[in-house]
């Protein structure tokens, strides 16, 4: 089974960016969840990064 990077349409929290990267890289979608929320404690562009994730990734049915 071929994976892509695409927005699932279920197990969506907010725009399913976390769960299409978990979906993707075969990790679990708390994992990727909690990585992202523990991130935000440091300095840098994460909010920037995934924005930019959720306008680029595909839903799911148009990957």
């Amino acid at each position: 089974m071929k994976r892509t990077l695409s927005r699932p349409r279920n197990g969506r929290m907010l725009a399913g960016v976390c769960a299409g990267l978990a979906q993707r890289f075969g990790l679990s979608v708390g994992l990727v969840r909690l990585l992202f929320v523990a991130s935000l404690l440091l300095p840098g562009t994460q909010v920037i990064v995934y924005l930019v994730l959720w306008i680029l990734m595909p839903n799911e049915n148009h990957a």
